[in-house]
């Protein structure tokens, strides 16, 4: 019997092969073959217009599904924060890795007195633009794009004062530089800092494989983000930012939603006990919703042309 070789999807930037290469180390420490294979996605290639345009959900793991699907690979391995709510049919969550540092960072030129001024800063997050317009209301956000090399080198190439960036990316990768500061006051995307690995439903080899790396604090933190996250959107992209954390048997969340120029923010931060938590990140993005996030979702769907999507 040929003894099987799982074969890894992931994205073809330095961050994705990273990610992916630290999976196969932790797979074939188990005593398994592995095989990485690279593809680009559209999310890599579409560089022109900012996420939140291209109206597509998942463009950075929808190439990977396809592959799946399709038999070409057999895993794949994604940043969580990139991966929608809702997997397609037949693709399971398989493990999710130990969180690394989830907090943002802007990245700046050494000279921070912009912050007290006018400033030009960059992100293709509408949350991170959300929340610094809700704190420095008269700087100007531009569109940032492309993987963390191509976003650093823009930020070298233009007159901008600063980009924000996940500081596990720049981590991993050993590119955080000198001039930085942490944007402690931010709340981070739901899963920022945490990888998952997928694999298909039926496959029961590679799940039960792929099952012992599952970290299971990350994974019901970020289970309680992410469901936080699905309950406000409505399959919409907004500025949500959502961050759980365990300590002894609590789970507290902290949540919030923000309209798109930042001026209007609903924020909900609340606890409960770790045997509670399946419907912890629901009941927390209700709050939000009863306490003014449904109209505020409506006005934002309206700003982004997806009401009648």
């Amino acid at each position: 019997m040929v003894e099987k070789v799982i074969r890894i999807g992931t994205r073809d930037s330095e961050l994705a092969l990273w990610q992916a290469h630290t999976v196969q180390k932790k797979i074939n420490d188990l005593g398994y073959k592995t095989e990485i294979i690279a593809v680009k996605s559209q999310g890599d290639i579409m560089l022109d217009k900012p996420l939140y345009e291209l109206g597509i959900t998942g463009i950075f793991t929808k190439t990977l599904d396809i592959a799946m699907l399709n038999g070409t690979i057999d895993i794949a391995v994604h940043s969580m924060k990139d991966v929608p709510t809702a997997l397609p049919k037949g693709i399971v969550q398989a493990a999710v890795l130990p969180r690394a540092n989830s907090i943002d960072l802007l990245i700046h030129k050494g000279n921070l007195d912009f912050l007290n001024s006018d400033g030009i800063i960059a992100t293709g997050s509408l949350r991170r633009q959300a929340q610094w317009f809700s704190k420095y209301p008269s700087h100007t956000v531009v569109d940032l794009r492309g993987n963390v090399n191509t976003r650093m080198q823009k930020l070298k190439d233009n007159p901008w004062n600063g980009a924000i960036f996940a500081a596990a990316g720049l981590e991993r990768i050993n590119l955080k530089p000198e001039n930085y500061l942490n944007l402690d006051w931010m709340i981070p995307a739901p899963a920022q800092g945490a990888m998952v690995v997928v694999a298909m439903e039926h496959d029961s080899f590679c799940r039960e494989v792929i099952g012992k790396l599952n970290d299971e604090a990350t994974d019901i933190c970020t289970k309680v983000e992410r469901d936080f996250l699905r309950t406000l959107e409505g399959g919409c992209t907004a500025p949500i930012g959502a961050f759980a954390t365990i300590k002894e048997d609590i789970i507290e969340l902290e949540g919030i939603l923000l309209s798109i120029d930042g001026q209007t923010k609903i924020e909900v931060k609340k606890q409960t006990t770790i045997t509670n938590h399946k419907n912890f990140g629901v009941l927390c993005a209700t709050e939000v919703l009863e306490n003014g996030g449904t109209e505020l979702m409506k006005s934002i769907k309206i700003s982004l042309g997806t009401l009648n999507k």
